[in-house]
């Protein structure tokens, strides 16, 4: 049967072998539309089309008790609507939580959203929905954005004369966002989890590719020819090619990888991008290290490029990041330290050379 068929299958996944002796496996979920998988479970072309699957629109079962024109029934609307479906399978899923968790919500008359009026929702109800949210602003501007998306859809198929969500201004959130790792909390986790360990080999990959982890869980083995890493971003579906790291080969060779991706669960399965997050999340907090997190160490890998005076395009090349106004904040940064080293110097007597940064070679080549 082959090491995949004896492999318990990911979840609402039903197999059957046909009177041709072919192995066949359905996404059979309540609510869902059934979905033929190609391929045997947990390969590639499996787990792309399962992710697919999961994260797609429901069918309609039971849509007759939904009551037309409620928030409930304009949701199922919008699942199936070309907008929606035209998403990423992972953006999907982020809407589709943050509205089916609104339209369960009640109000202080104990009404769930989801069985009032679509057409009866105006702009100061979405104030006050966001205002209850004040301390938690980004899950505020999260319920603006997906309500916006669904009352464009009202209006397109004519439940709505208007978007009662257009002047409704998000909560401005002053934060430079997830932590860069330093240098010193690189070399403590390197210092806590050994060459060969997961943890260590998770770190790599995610500092030595400045990917996000829903592309790092995704890596493996035969994404590697002759030296360099192919990579599809997930999230924006940009193609890579990135040559491996000396020291990242080193770790991968001393590593024990799954079949067909380097890190795998205790249970010797891939990673969902948020089970990892947890997982490196709890990595992190066992070597005192509780404000670090998956994600800094792509802006730290940004960080130690601009440093080595990699220009902006050199490290998008890296990244895959589609603007340059992120990466620009890493650079500015790195070339400031330059300057102030060379400033110091000046005063100290000690500067014999004034440092190169990126901004005189480009003046260079003007």
């Amino acid at each position: 049967m082959g090491p995949h068929l004896m492999r318990r299958p990911p979840k609402y996944v039903q197999g059957f072998v046909d009177r041709h002796g072919k192995p066949r496996f359905y996404f059979r979920r309540p609510g869902f539309k059934a979905v033929p998988l190609p391929g045997l479970p947990w390969s590639p072309e499996f787990m792309e089309a399962y992710e697919h699957a999961l994260a797609g629109q429901p069918a309609q079962v039971g849509a007759d008790r939904v009551k037309p024109g409620t928030i409930r029934a304009l949701a199922v609307s919008y699942y199936n609507s070309l907008a929606f479906r035209s998403m990423k399978p992972i953006t999907q899923s982020v809407y589709r939580n943050i509205v089916d968790r609104f339209c369960r919500e009640t109000d202080k008359n104990g009404q769930t959203h989801g069985d009032k009026r679509a057409a009866m929702m105006q702009r100061e109800h979405i104030v006050k929905l966001m205002a209850a949210r004040a301390d938690k602003p980004d899950s505020a501007n999260g319920l603006r954005k997906a309500l916006r998306a669904m009352m464009q859809h009202a209006v397109e198929v004519g439940l709505r004369a208007d978007d009662p969500t257009r002047d409704v201004k998000a909560i401005r959130v002053k934060t430079d966002g997830y932590h860069s790792w330093t240098d010193d909390e690189i070399a403590q986790f390197e210092s806590r989890h050994a060459i060969g360990s997961r943890p260590r080999l998770a770190f790599a990959l995610l500092l030595y590719t400045g990917q996000r982890r829903s592309d790092v869980v995704r890596m493996g083995r035969q994404h590697i020819r002759n030296g360099v890493l192919q990579v599809r971003q997930e999230k924006t579906g940009t193609e890579l090619s990135i040559p491996v790291h000396a020291d990242l080969q080193a770790i991968i060779g001393e590593s024990a990888a799954g079949q067909m991706t380097f890190l795998v669960t205790e249970f010797g399965k891939p990673f969902t991008a948020a089970g990892f997050g947890n997982w490196f999340r709890e990595q992190c907090d066992m070597v005192n290290l509780r404000h670090c997190s998956a994600h800094g160490l792509r802006k730290a890998a940004a960080r130690r490029l601009a440093e080595a005076g990699c220009t902006e395009h050199e490290i998008a090349s890296i990244t895959g990041h589609a603007s340059l106004r992120e990466i620009a904040r890493y650079t500015k940064a790195a070339d400031q330290k330059l300057l102030a080293v060379a400033a110091m110097g000046k005063v100290s007597g000690t500067a014999s050379v004034k440092p190169v940064t990126r901004f005189d070679r480009k003046r260079k080549k003007s």
